[in-house]
């Protein structure tokens, strides 16, 4: 076999390599961005998102002040979001049947109006089907507007139903930049 022969065999058989290789980058690609549906369908079929499940409605009731439980509070600010977000207190004690009142303080950075959405998860996951919210900020969109500062409540209550191994719960609020684009863009010009 001559050396022209072998070079254009080779190239050949690296054109393909490359098709292959550029198929194999294009689906992982399709493969993570279908990931996050794909997994908020398994969640909802097992229930081991440690998401809630909305809005309680609370009917006093006698608390159990047999056990207390301890609720730790943190928050997690997306990088594209201009708000400084924290809990008031990090951590409270609570009885289980017991309503409680916490707050959540934001501040928006930005110089202009920001939209902002909180998504709560829990830890353990499974706690957050006794973790009821009759009032909570993370129900709707916040706005704020330029350097605005705001505390805004959330109230729950932990079911008496939790089970005795959990002594500790953690939620976490995830604040995400849902601004429209076009507001972006307008308060770009």
């Amino acid at each position: 076999m001559s050396n022209s022969n072998q070079q254009s065999e080779q190239q050949d058989k690296n054109k393909v390599m490359t098709r292959k290789l550029v198929m194999v980058t294009l689906i992982m690609l399709a493969f993570g961005f279908a990931m996050i549906p794909l997994y908020d369908v398994f969640c909802e079929i097992t229930g081991l998102n440690g998401k809630s499940n909305g809005l309680a409605v609370y009917e006093q009731q006698e608390p159990d002040t047999s056990r207390e439980i301890t609720v730790q509070f943190m928050t997690i600010t997306k990088n594209d979001m201009p708000w400084d977000f924290e809990p008031v207190q990090t951590q409270i004690k609570v009885y289980p049947g017991k309503e409680y009142e916490v707050a959540f303080r934001v501040k928006n950075r930005a110089g202009k109006a920001i939209v902002g959405q909180a998504i709560p998860s829990f830890s353990p996951n499974l706690v957050s089907q006794y973790f009821n919210k009759t009032e909570c900020f993370c129900f709707n969109q916040q706005t704020l507007a330029a350097g605005a500062t705001e505390e805004m409540p959330m109230r729950f209550f932990v079911d008496k139903d939790l089970p005795e191994k959990y002594d500790t719960i953690t939620l976490a609020y995830t604040l995400h930049n849902v601004t429209p684009a076009e507001q972006q863009t307008q308060a770009a010009d």
